[in-house]
């Protein structure tokens, strides 16, 4: 496992799913990735194991072609092309024929990624199997609300998030909180002015808060068989506006109903690889609805390596001919990048803190075999500014309080792109 010239990872983004990813494959191979951001960011900077290039162009898909073909002619190893934004998914499987002669492009192809990206399609195959989704209706960008059959708030969001990005408009988020019919008829119409046309998916809002949300990942060979699928209850989420809806705490665990419906759904696609649900939790029902189908590694996804479930694995093995892992049963442990006492303050229910007492904690960008001393003090001093962070926008509620919906207009999911 420590053999330098095993696998050469390039990984596009500079987020802590970058990191983390760079981490799984030092972990488990002892080699360096080569990290290509659109800026410096403190996640990947002073890192050990990670050499960063920064690409001001990165979004241009030439550009981006180019680089990875210069890095790929200087690699020590194969090298294997890996993201956690779902626009360099997309790009790197509509440049596949560009790439594939250097490297590996271990992502679905460009029409299976538009029967789950697109969330109009997505909600289709959910009704279609049977898997739980929220009822659903669409509406095009400028055309007024008419005859909604659901009843208020309710969750707006592009079915296009390509001609989403292109456009800009005040309040502008990837997902909206909408509380009546005013609002909704309001943000239909600056999407229009704004020059979205394409269809704005509308649905029903599933309740409650943050404890309420799920997290899956599976991964599926080749030849559509899922190999691993591992999940989590969803403690604590990011508020800032740059990061909301990325889980900050995750008690990862079985999920049965979740998990079966996760595999159910892949299974019918043919899906190759990675996928990452988001799924939340009816607490009227106890039902597991799934939002969306992520198709790559989370931003969270050092869950899965602490869990015993290292991604590299999986990759090396249905990619480069890695033998696959042993699948004993995952570890159960507690994911945070919050402080132990801030996480405390906002998890009430007493099973699931006696659960978390229990849990090994593990953080993403603390690694022992990655230390310099810049590197280690921005880490500890980021996760105490998530104390600052909370307090300012996702303050506890007072006591007896229930956490309602968001404001009108706020984002309830994290940003397509974030820090790239």
């Amino acid at each position: 496992m420590g053999n330098n010239a095993a696998i050469h990872p390039v990984i596009l983004g500079g987020d802590a799913g970058a990191y983390s990813l760079a981490r799984a494959f030092h972990e488990r191979h002892g080699v360096r990735s080569t990290v290509v951001s659109i800026r410096p960011t403190p996640n990947v900077a002073h890192s050990t194991i990670i050499d960063n290039v920064v690409e001001p162009r990165l979004d241009d898909p030439g550009v981006m072609v180019e680089l990875i073909r210069r890095v790929a002619a200087a690699a020590p190893g194969p090298v294997m092309i890996l993201t956690c934004v779902d626009w360099y998914v997309r790009a790197l499987a509509e440049q596949r024929a560009r790439l594939e002669d250097v490297a590996t492009v271990p992502y679905p192809s460009v029409e299976l990624l538009d029967r789950v990206m697109d969330k109009r399609q997505f909600s289709e195959l959910c009704h279609q199997i049977g898997v739980p989704h929220p009822r659903t209706e669409v509406r095009g960008g400028g055309e007024p609300v008419g005859d909604l059959d659901l009843g208020y708030p309710v969750i707006a969001k592009p079915g296009d998030n390509t001609a989403w990005q292109r456009v800009s408009f005040p309040g502008k988020a990837k997902v909206h909180l909408v509380r009546d019919r005013d609002e909704l008829a309001a943000l239909l119409q600056a999407a229009g002015d704004a020059g979205y046309r394409q269809p704005m998916i509308i649905q029903e809002y599933v309740p409650g808060d943050d404890s309420q949300m799920r997290i899956m990942t599976t991964y599926s060979d080749q030849a559509g068989a899922v190999r691993m699928a591992w999940g989590g209850r969803v403690l604590l989420e990011e508020h800032t506006p740059g990061t909301l809806g990325n889980p900050a705490a995750i008690l990862t665990g079985r999920l049965p109903q979740v998990e079966a419906d996760a595999r159910r759904l892949v299974e019918h696609l043919g899906w190759t690889g990675f996928a990452n649900f988001d799924v939340k939790v009816d607490p009227r029902t106890g039902v597991g609805h799934f939002l969306e189908l992520n198709p790559r590694t989370g931003r969270s996804n050092y869950y899965l390596t602490a869990s015993g479930l290292n991604p590299a694995a999986y990759w090396m093995a249905d990619h480069l001919g890695d033998g696959w892992p042993d699948a004993p049963e995952p570890l159960e442990v507690l994911y945070r990048i919050v402080p132990g006492f801030l996480l405390d303050k906002y998890v009430h229910d007493d099973a699931v803190r006696a659960a978390v007492r229990q849990a090994r904690v593990v953080h993403p960008l603390k690694y022992r075999r990655d230390l310099s001393p810049r590197r280690d003090t921005w880490v500890r001093l980021a996760e105490l500014n998530q104390v600052r962070k909370f307090a300012q926008h996702h303050p506890v509620p007072a006591a007896g309080a229930e956490a309602g919906p968001a404001g009108s207009g706020q984002t309830v999911s994290t940003s397509e792109r974030e820090v790239a």
